[in-house]
Protein backbone atom coordinates (compact mmCIF):
# COMPACT_ATOMS: atom_id res chain seq x y z
CA UNK A 1 0.00 0.00 0.00
CA UNK A 2 1.13 3.16 -1.50
CA UNK A 3 1.67 6.20 1.62
CA UNK A 4 -0.64 8.02 0.10
CA UNK A 5 -3.31 5.38 1.14
CA UNK A 6 -1.81 5.11 4.57
CA UNK A 7 -2.73 8.89 4.96
CA UNK A 8 -6.08 8.64 3.53
CA UNK A 9 -7.15 6.01 5.52
CA UNK A 10 -5.62 7.73 8.73
CA UNK A 11 -7.15 11.26 7.68
CA UNK A 12 -10.59 9.43 7.41
CA UNK A 13 -10.52 8.06 11.15
CA UNK A 14 -9.38 11.30 12.19
CA UNK A 15 -12.32 13.14 11.54
CA UNK A 16 -14.89 10.03 12.72
CA UNK A 17 -13.22 10.04 15.17
CA UNK A 18 -13.06 13.86 16.23
CA UNK A 19 -17.02 13.83 15.82
CA UNK A 20 -17.06 11.01 18.48
CA UNK A 21 -14.68 12.82 21.11
CA UNK A 22 -16.30 16.72 20.36
CA UNK A 23 -19.37 16.23 22.73
CA UNK A 24 -17.28 14.85 25.82
CA UNK A 25 -16.85 17.38 28.78
CA UNK A 26 -18.75 20.21 26.69
CA UNK A 27 -20.52 22.03 29.14
CA UNK A 28 -22.95 24.43 27.41
CA UNK A 29 -23.95 28.36 28.35
CA UNK A 30 -27.22 27.33 29.30
CA UNK A 31 -26.13 24.35 31.65
CA UNK A 32 -23.36 27.38 32.81
CA UNK A 33 -26.57 29.94 33.77
CA UNK A 34 -23.73 32.16 31.66
CA UNK A 35 -25.55 32.90 28.09
CA UNK A 36 -23.54 35.42 25.92
CA UNK A 37 -26.41 37.86 24.30
CA UNK A 38 -26.69 36.58 20.71
CA UNK A 39 -25.54 33.07 21.30
CA UNK A 40 -27.45 30.23 21.96
CA UNK A 41 -28.21 28.12 25.17
CA UNK A 42 -26.45 25.29 23.54
CA UNK A 43 -23.38 26.96 22.87
CA UNK A 44 -19.91 26.02 24.51
CA UNK A 45 -19.34 28.04 27.19
CA UNK A 46 -15.29 28.21 26.33
CA UNK A 47 -13.71 26.58 23.15
CA UNK A 48 -11.39 23.98 23.64
CA UNK A 49 -10.25 23.25 20.16
CA UNK A 50 -6.76 22.17 20.73
CA UNK A 51 -7.61 20.29 23.45
CA UNK A 52 -10.44 18.39 21.18
CA UNK A 53 -7.47 18.39 18.59
CA UNK A 54 -4.81 16.80 20.49
CA UNK A 55 -7.39 13.94 22.09
CA UNK A 56 -8.86 12.91 18.46
CA UNK A 57 -5.14 12.91 17.14
CA UNK A 58 -4.08 10.37 20.17
CA UNK A 59 -7.40 7.87 19.81
CA UNK A 60 -7.31 8.49 16.16
CA UNK A 61 -3.59 7.01 16.31
CA UNK A 62 -4.71 4.34 18.52
CA UNK A 63 -7.13 2.63 15.95
CA UNK A 64 -5.14 3.65 13.34
CA UNK A 65 -2.64 1.72 14.43
CA UNK A 66 -5.09 -1.78 15.29
CA UNK A 67 -6.08 -0.96 11.88
CA UNK A 68 -2.89 -1.69 10.07
CA UNK A 69 -1.93 -4.54 12.37
CA UNK A 70 -5.41 -6.24 11.41
CA UNK A 71 -5.21 -5.48 7.89
CA UNK A 72 -1.74 -5.03 6.90
CA UNK A 73 0.48 -7.23 9.12
CA UNK A 74 -1.59 -10.23 9.84
CA UNK A 75 -3.75 -10.15 6.36
CA UNK A 76 -7.29 -9.98 7.11
CA UNK A 77 -10.17 -8.14 4.81
CA UNK A 78 -13.21 -7.91 4.19
CA UNK A 79 -12.96 -10.97 2.28
CA UNK A 80 -12.67 -12.85 5.95
CA UNK A 81 -15.40 -11.56 7.53
CA UNK A 82 -17.25 -14.60 6.70
CA UNK A 83 -14.78 -17.36 8.59
CA UNK A 84 -15.00 -15.21 12.14
CA UNK A 85 -19.30 -15.37 11.43
CA UNK A 86 -20.88 -18.59 13.43
CA UNK A 87 -22.77 -20.93 10.87
CA UNK A 88 -26.63 -21.16 11.36
CA UNK A 89 -28.10 -23.71 9.70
Amino acid sequence: MQWFSFFAVYFIVWWLTLFAVLPFGMKTQGEAHEVVPGTVESAPVRFRGGRVMLITTLVSAIIYGCWYVVSVRLGYGIDSIPQFMPNFK
